[in-house]
């Protein structure tokens, strides 16, 4: 039976996607297969492909159909919810956790990266907190090392927890080389987490996902 995880981050632009590849990669070190999933992506280049859903397929020792990896991705680097109602586009749940199901048959790791923060909107009524909820998975918390961090990760902890959701573990991904007192911030979050902490990434912008996977723990 594989294993499935939601991942999701304190915010945008914390690190979600090298963290998944770097899992990704642990896992192969540990000689699982592993697959990364991004249901949802908005931003894509002059080719149409969305830079983290390339990091993610390049990462993945499993090759699947862009449809299973991407089902949802949008031109505009946008928030998602904007990007749909663009194209009339409705994200649809069950199509996601379709993709989801069809990826667990291949691959003994699944990654399901979310969009943005835990909370972002994927429609009027909807948004990325209840896709974790649809799919009922573990969720892994990317936690940007910042100043601002703490009240960040807290509140993230206590939206997940209140919506029945379990933190299989967090990874402090440091994401500025200026972050005064990072260890004391370090030492308050495991205090306060309840959940294991998989590993920490140093800010280091040339550090591969390979090189970054050797830090982390696969969580249980």
């Amino acid at each position: 039976m594989s294993s499935a995880f939601f991942l999701t981050g304190t915010d945008t632009e914390v690190g979600k996607t090298h963290v998944t590849c770097a899992l990704l990669h642990r896992a192969r070190q540990a000689g699982l297969s592993a697959v990364g999933l991004k249901p949802v992506a908005a931003g894509t280049d002059a080719r149409g492909e969305n830079d983290d859903v390339r990091r993610i397929l390049a990462a993945s020792s499993v090759e699947l159909p862009g449809e299973i990896v991407n089902p949802y991705c949008f031109a505009p680097a946008i928030a998602p919810h904007i990007a749909a109602a663009d194209v009339g586009v409705d994200i649809d749940f069950t199509r996601i956790a379709e993709t989801v199901a069809e990826a667990r048959r291949h691959a003994d790791l699944i990654i399901v990266e979310g969009a943005g923060g835990f909370c972002v909107p994927f429609g009027t009524h909807r948004n990325a907190a209840d896709l974790a909820v649809t799919l009922a998975l573990p969720v892994i918390l990317v936690v940007g090392m910042r100043l601002g961090c703490l009240n960040h990760a807290l509140l993230t902890a206590e939206a997940i927890a209140n919506r029945g959701l379990i933190i299989a573990g967090w990874v402090a991904n440091s994401v500025t080389p200026e972050m005064d007192r990072i260890e004391e911030n370090l030492e308050i979050l495991k205090t306060l987490l309840d959940a294991p902490l998989l590993g920490v990434l140093p800010y280091s912008p040339e550090t591969t996902p390979a090189e970054a996977g050797k830090r982390l723990s696969l969580p249980d």
